[in-house]
């Protein structure tokens, strides 16, 4: 049992980050697009459209920080310091974002400020999430346990890549969310929006798919030698046929289909990064085992995450159920 601890909490935190990336990418995206909006009445609709949804969408970025600090500390105690600038500019983003939900409908008719905050936040906060994977993935130097690099080496060309790419990719997840809750002009506009974020994500991931291979041989070692590319080959062909499968429902005005189509192009994204990372939490030195906390603490905070997560699936699922169907214009919760 001591041995899969690690590995349990390890598949844990991953779910949590999952969960938040898909849940908090729609809500992201809104705020992406949100300048894109024809009107005020247009910009209102769609940001109502997520205003239920958003805070609650946060709680998985919670758990899975806060998890990661008990479950895997010496991993916390490598990662934050080398990730420190972007993830208080993420949290900075996302702190304006929040605000501009509950003041921009009550200080109208001056809620310019609101708007700049809200849609500014949201890139903000998505490109710095870029920077943290693209910096975990390019790789962070580790001397005797302890972080040994400078405050800078995340802003890498591949990190920044990383940024833009986790953009277009809350973008697509955005603008399909929008198709699925909102109809009339926003819905027909966010279907056009679609296109070029969904080109523009294919692009990104094969970018990715390429680049960490050729700077980390590992890696390529995982993918490309026998018996793995026996099986792994099906990763980048299935990608391809389900990226085809949202652009003919986008095309197509499904747009249930468009937005099942983009959360599963974001899991076949964390299934390819988790076959080339695992079981590294701090890659490419230290694993899940190397950065574990003694296994009576794990085993404890694991009953504890037993009692809680049922709970906030609960109130999640509660939450969308309330909140189900299109949002009508003019219609809102403030």
């Amino acid at each position: 049992m001591e041995h899969y601890l690690p590995v349990i909490w390890g598949g844990l935190i991953g779910t949590a980050i999952t969960l938040y990336v898909l849940l908090d990418g729609f809500d992201l995206g809104v705020g992406i697009l949100f300048p894109f909006g024809k009107s005020e009445a247009e910009r209102d609709h769609m940001m109502n459209s997520v205003a239920p949804f958003w805070d609650g969408n946060e709680t998985w970025l919670i758990l899975g920080g806060g998890g990661l600090w008990v479950a895997f500390p010496s991993a916390y105690a490598i990662i934050m310091p080398a990730m420190y600038i972007p993830v208080i500019l993420m949290l900075l983003g996302l702190i304006f974002r929040g605000v501009a939900f509950e003041f921009r409908f009550v200080s109208k008719p001056h809620h310019r400020l609101w708007d700049f905050a809200f849609a500014a936040g949201s890139i903000v906060a998505a490109f710095c999430q870029g920077l943290v994977l693209g910096g975990v993935l390019s790789g962070i130097d580790v001397v005797d346990g302890k972080f040994a690099g400078g405050p800078f080496d995340f802003l890498s060309p591949f990190g920044i890549m990383c940024g833009f790419g986790m953009i277009v990719g809350y973008a697509l997840l955005g603008s399909t969310w929008l198709m699925v809750r909102i109809e009339g002009g926003v819905a027909d506009r966010a279907r056009k929006w679609a296109f070029p974020a969904l080109v523009l994500l294919l692009a990104f991931i094969v970018a990715v798919s390429i680049w960490t291979p050729l700077i980390h041989p590992h890696i390529a070692d995982r993918w490309f030698s026998a018996p793995n590319i026996y099986v792994l080959w099906l990763v980048p062909v299935v990608t391809a046929l389900v990226a085809l499968f949202a652009m003919r429902k986008i095309d197509g005005h499904h747009p249930l289909s468009a937005f099942a189509a983009s959360v599963a192009l974001f899991l076949l994204c964390f299934l390819g990064l988790g076959i080339s990372t695992f079981p590294y939490m701090v890659p490419p030195t230290l694993t899940v085992w190397d950065t574990a906390a003694v296994p009576a603490s794990q085993l404890f905070t694991l009953f504890g995450v037993l009692v809680m997560l049922p709970i906030i699936l609960l109130y999640t699922a509660f939450v969308y159920w309330t909140f189900r169907g299109k949002l009508q214009p003019g219609e809102g919760y403030h």
